[in-house]
C-alpha cells in the first residue's frame, strides 16, 4: 500500500492476517513495487482494478442495482483505475441500454479522463486529494477497454464538493463513508459537473464504495464541509486596542448568534495606527444567510474586514484592505 494509505484500511487488512508492506507516494509506485516482489519471488500478482475476474465482480453490482432499481435511469460511479465503472457500466448497459452512465473522478487524479483523451491509459499528474482511494495515475489497461465502450461521460469533482458529500452523507444518512466513495455524490449535489436540469426528478443511483477513513483526517474533511457550507468562517476585522476593543467585538458576535470557535489577536505586523489591533476570528454560524447577516452587521459597525479570507504566510502579514458590500 502506498504511505498515503489510511491507517484504518492498514489495519483492517492486518487483522485478516494480511502482510502490510508500505511503499511508495500513491498506488502506482505501490503496485510497480508489488509487481517487483512478484518477479522476485514467483508470487502472483492480483491487480484490485484491473483483473478480469475482479471486473466482472464489479459488475454483479450493477445486476444487483438493476433488480434493485429497475426503473433506474442514471448510475454514477466513482472513478480511480476504472476497474469499479468497467464491470458495472458492462452489466447496466447489458440490461438496461437506455439507462446512463456516468463516471466521476477527483480532480487531483483524473486518469481516466487522461485516458479518454489520449485513446489508451496514460500515466496522469497526481496530487493528494481527500479522495485517496481514487488516486490512480495509470487506468487499467482492461478496465479502460471495457469501460470506454459503455460510460456515457466522466466528470471531475473538487475537494469542497467532495468534503460537503461527506459531511451530507454523516448528516443526513448516519453513514461515514470515505471521500473516493462520495465522490458519485459529490458530482450531483448542487453546484456539481451533474447538477444538470435533464437530472432532476430522475432516477439515480450512486455506490457508496468505501468507508477506509481515519478518524482525524474525517475530522478535518467535516471542518472543509461547514466551511463550504458557510457554517464555519473566517474573518479578520481591525478593532480598538484600548480596553474593551475586542470586548465590543465578541459583544456583536454574540448579539448576531455566532459562536466563537478560534480568536486570535495581532499587533506587531500592522502598518496602521498603533492603537488598533487586528483580531482574526472563526465562528460557528447557520449556513449562508446567517454568515452574509453577520458580515453585514459587523460593515455596518465599522469594522475593516477581510471575510473568509485565505491567509498566505500566515504570521507575517495581516494587513488587508476592508471588504465592502457587494
Amino acid at each position: 500500500m502506498p504511505k498515503v494509505a489510511p491507517m484504518a484500511k492498514v489495519d483492517k487488512c492486518r487483522k485478516f492476517g494480511a502482510q502490510i508492506i508500505i511503499h511508495g507516494a500513491h498506488i502506482g509506485e505501490a503496485k510497480e513495487y508489488a509487481e517487483k516482489l512478484m518477479e522476485k519471488n514467483g508470487l502472483t500478482y492480483i491487480n484490485g482494478y484491473d483483473d478480469p475476474p475482479i471486473l466482472a465482480g464489479a459488475g454483479t453490482i450493477g445486476i444487483e442495482i438493476i433488480d434493485a432499481v429497475p426503473d433506474v435511469d442514471a448510475v454514477v460511479v466513482p472513478v480511480g483505475g476504472a476497474g469499479l465503472i468497467a464491470g458495472i457500466s458492462c452489466a447496466v448497459k447489458t440490461l438496461k441500454p437506455e439507462c446512463k452512465v456516468y463516471g466521476v473522478e477527483p480532480e487531483f487524479a483524473a486518469s481516466y479522463i487522461a485516458a479518454l483523451k489520449a485513446g489508451k491509459p496514460v500515466a496522469a499528474s497526481i496530487s493528494p486529494t481527500l479522495a485517496d482511494g481514487l488516486a490512480v495515475p495509470v487506468v487499467g489497461s482492461h478496465a479502460f477497454e471495457v469501460a470506454r465502450h459503455y460510460v456515457d461521460e466522466c466528470v471531475t469533482t473538487t475537494e469542497k464538493e467532495i468534503a460537503v458529500a461527506v459531511l451530507r452523507l454523516i448528516e443526513n444518512e448516519k453513514m461515514v463513508v470515505e471521500g473516493g466513495g462520495s465522490a458519485g455524490l459529490a458530482a450531483i449535489l448542487p453546484g456539481g459537473q451533474l447538477d444538470r436540469p435533464e437530472l432532476k426528478g430522475k432516477n439515480i443511483v450512486v455506490p457508496l464504495c468505501g468507508g477506509n477513513i481515519d478518524t482525524t483526517v474525517l475530522g478535518r474533511v467535516i471542518e472543509r464541509g461547514l466551511t463550504a457550507d458557510d457554517r464555519l468562517c473566517r474573518f479578520i476585522a481591525t478593532v480598538s486596542d484600548r480596553p474593551g476593543g475586542i470586548a465590543k467585538l465578541t459583544t456583536l458576535l454574540s448579539e448576531q448568534g455566532a459562536s466563537i470557535k478560534d480568536i486570535y489577536h495581532e499587533r506587531a505586523w500592522m502598518h496602521s495606527s498603533v492603537d488598533h489591533v487586528q483580531v482574526k476570528c472563526v465562528v460557528e454560524l447557520q449556513g449562508k444567510e446567517h454568515a452574509e447577516r453577520l458580515r453585514k452587521a459587523l460593515i455596518d459597525r465599522g469594522y475593516p474586514l477581510l471575510w473568509n479570507c485565505i491567509v498566505v504566510n500566515e504570521g507575517f502579514d495581516f494587513t488587508f484592505k476592508q471588504n465592502q458590500p457587494k
